[in-house]
């Protein structure tokens, strides 16, 4: 019988079942097993894909926790049973520090108590203050009565372990969606407890915007925990003072805090005060100052009070937050005024603003989708949103306004659709019955969001109480692939809908055919005959400056005269005193870093060299050779952060120095069986929406309302047919 069963159990939620169960992967132990309790198909996948040493047990969409763990128990055999939520995680060797110490308990110890860190959807892992109520008991086991501040330790399963035989005895008041009740019950049943003071356990906090809203039930819970808590201290004159205690702050700051129709806050009142007074402990005092006020007021029922005590307090609150926004108002009372008034008008239900990177122009998938509206939503009005500086690049007729003009904040006010490969500004108020459609502009393999708190280099100062309030307007959000959906919900938090459309943008890669990959080879000056290699490198967050990745002179000479190297990289720019003018001159490097559309340029090439941007998820499409070039990926990945690991999880050949990405061309390396195998499992993965029909999709979805089954299916990749390769289109 093993010492631990770890018991993981729930959905995986928002993708951190992955993490979890890597960990665990990473840090095996003996005398531990894994027990997976797998709510939904993705988290019995995700599960399965672990099952060296795991134990699965499926569970259907739906099941509850309590459920989960419950039938996760029934199929552990350890000593100890350590419950772990799939949106948790486990610092590294966690359970070994709880199997030692679990096998030193003997069997009169029911439950061992750990310290936790909370991360939460817009901080890092921060450790908890259960640590001093911890420390204060050490390595004694002691009855709750003789150590009742423990019962003052967050109400987590995760940061307590449970002696298997106890589970079973009390499972039926254990079993129970409300953890915390659990969590109090435990301790409120234990014969004996003991303590780790020691960090075993990561208690990660969803974003309340991102999970379903609470009902009125859900408020009145939190009462009826404590009703089915209280008569488990009846006769504990200890233990019952503190469970009072919780119970009473945890009243107070619930109805504090939450902002409730009047009929549920009298109602919760009502139920609160009945409990307040039902429990009180004789002669127990109220404490000082403010809270004891509201103690007093909860337990003589006095709503109307309270609430005129609550008013005269956000009264106070008020005025002095009113000072300090006085002075912010003024400089921006203009400008609002201006937007204010547009917002007054109707809805236009036929106009649709859109913008891509950050107003640069018509692009990406915004360009896509507009162009697609275009042909089956004729009735809809596009408007482009383009800084003054690109102005002159728009195509002839193109309906456009200049950020901070007058225009420009009226259509933002009035237009039902808003569509944008980025953000819009803060400002941009969301009306009720416009439609905020989120395109993105890639596939995530670097931390992006709130995923970047952990990573600083990476967030630069990002706000991330501004970013959530932009994420919070968009209805819909678009994604190419399983993966990017589940990044998207972890990194941005919101109660938009994800829709599994594919990228417009990369539609091109299977509607086009050998004219237009020839055309596109034309306009670039690619002879016929010659091999285009597309080089294209992404930014680094902790670099100051550009530092060269390459000797593209070397490179291009190395490669021969039959081989041309497309560049793009705004830092490619030199004039005549460019190392690169004379490669420029003779055809075997151009520099494309300013050459729209980049699909285009993606057509033209035999073949694409990157480090860590995204381009290669759209190139994948084409089922044309990739190589990665990652002489710096051990420093990317721990200053920026990433999703996956690309030296396991890539589309072709890896190369980490110039020498070996030289020889893989030269070898033929670079189109081998092996480059291909890899990248056939690379698009089954991040290619799995994009079949050439992505904004037929969104454009019926959308702009025409049409239901999900309406819509055309997404073709099994198998029937897809990407854009010939340039070799093809010439044959």
């Amino acid at each position: 019988m093993p010492q631990l069963s770890v018991i993981v159990y729930g959905p995986n939620a928002q993708g951190h079942l992955t993490e979890l169960l890597d960990s665990l992967e990473a840090h095996p132990l003996s005398d531990a097993e894994i027990v997976v309790a797998a709510v939904g198909d993705w988290a019995r996948e995700t599960a399965g894909s672990h099952a060296h040493g795991t134990v699965v047990v499926p569970l259907p969409d739906g099941t509850g926790d309590a459920a989960a763990r419950a039938a996760g128990a029934a199929r552990a055999t350890g000593r100890w049973l350590h419950f772990v939520h799939a949106k948790d995680g486990l610092p590294a060797g966690a359970p070994r520090l709880i199997a030692e110490r679990a096998a030193e308990l003997d069997d009169s110890v029911d439950v061992l108590l750990l310290d936790h860190l909370t991360t939460t959807w817009q901080s890092a892992a921060r450790p908890s203050r259960d640590g001093r109520f911890l420390a204060a008991v050490g390595r004694s086991a002691l009855p709750l009565d003789e150590a009742v501040d423990l019962l003052r330790l967050t109400p987590l399963l995760g940061n307590r372990t449970l002696r298997r035989e106890f589970w079973t005895a009390h499972e039926e008041l254990l079993t129970t969606d409300d953890e915390p009740r659990a969590a109090h019950a435990a301790l409120l049943c234990a014969g004996r407890v003991a303590c780790l003071n020691q960090v075993a356990y990561e208690n990660r906090e969803l974003r309340p915007e991102s999970l379903p809203p609470l009902t009125p039930e859900d408020r009145f819970e939190l009462v009826e925990r404590y009703e089915s808590l209280m008569p488990l201290a009846r006769d504990r004159p200890a233990p019952r003072v503190v469970l009072y205690d919780l119970m009473m702050r945890d009243l107070v700051r619930t109805f504090a805090g939450e902002n409730l129709p009047d009929e549920v806050a009298r109602e919760f009142f009502r139920r609160a005060s009945l409990a307040a007074v039902r429990w009180r402990p004789e002669r127990h005092e109220h404490p000082a100052g403010v809270e004891g006020v509201r103690h007093s007021l909860l337990e003589e029922g006095a709503y109307t009070k309270y609430r005129a005590f609550q008013a005269a307090n956000r009264a106070r609150r008020a005025a002095r937050k009113a000072v300090r926004a006085r002075k912010r108002q003024v400089g921006a009372k203009l400008r609002e005024q201006q937007y204010r008034r547009a917002l007054s008008r109707p809805v236009d239900p036929d106009l649709a603003v859109f913008a891509a990177y950050w107003e640069r122009g018509v692009a990406c998938n915004p360009a896509a989708i507009a162009a697609k509206a275009a042909e089956l939503a004729p009735h809809i009005h596009p408007v482009w949103v383009v800084s003054k500086d690109n102005t002159a690049l728009l195509p002839p007729g193109t309906d456009h306004v200049v950020p901070g003009t007058r225009r420009y904040w009226e259509v933002l006010a009035t237009a039902k659709y808003l569509v944008n490969n980025v953000n819009f500004p803060n400002a941009v108020v969301k009306r009720p019955g416009a439609i905020h459609l989120q395109t993105h502009h890639g596939t995530p393999l670097k931390r992006m969001g709130l995923d970047q708190i952990e990573h600083p280099a990476a967030a630069k100062g990002l706000d991330f109480d501004a970013l959530l309030a932009r994420i919070d307007r968009w209805d819909y959000s678009v994604s190419a692939n399983s993966h990017s959906t589940r990044m998207w919900e972890r990194a941005y938090p919101a109660r938009y809908t994800s829709l599994d459309h594919g990228y417009p943008r990369n539609d091109v890669f299977y509607t086009s055919g050998a004219d237009a990959v020839r055309a596109a080879r034309a306009r670039l000056g690619i002879a016929p005959g010659k091999t285009a290699v597309l080089y294209a490198p992404t930014h680094r967050d902790y670099e100051a400056g550009f530092t060269p990745r390459l000797d593209l002179a070397e490179l291009a000479d190395r490669l021969g005269e039959d081989t041309v190297l497309l560049v793009r990289a705004h830092y490619f720019y030199g004039g005549a005193t460019s190392p690169l003018t004379g490669l420029r001159r003779s055809g075997r490097l151009i520099d494309v870093s300013s050459y729209d559309p980049v699909e285009e340029l993606c057509l033209a090439a035999d073949a694409l060299v990157t480090d860590y941007s995204s381009i290669m998820f759209d190139y994948a499409n084409l089922d044309r050779p990739i190589v990665v070039y990652a002489d710096d990926w051990e420093t990317y990945r721990t200053t920026r952060g990433v999703y996956f690991d690309l030296m396991t999880d890539h589309p072709g050949q890896v190369a980490r120095t110039q020498e070996e990405l030289t020889e893989i061309f030269r070898s033929g390396a670079w189109r081998d069986e092996t480059a291909a195998k890899a990248r056939t499992a690379f698009r089954r993965r991040f290619c799995e929406y994009d079949d050439g029909r992505a904004a037929e999709r969104v454009v019926r979805r959308v702009f025409l309302g049409e239901p999900e089954d309406a819509l055309p299916p997404v073709l099994p990749i198998e029937d897809r047919t990407p854009a010939p390769t340039p070799e093809e289109a010439t044959a």
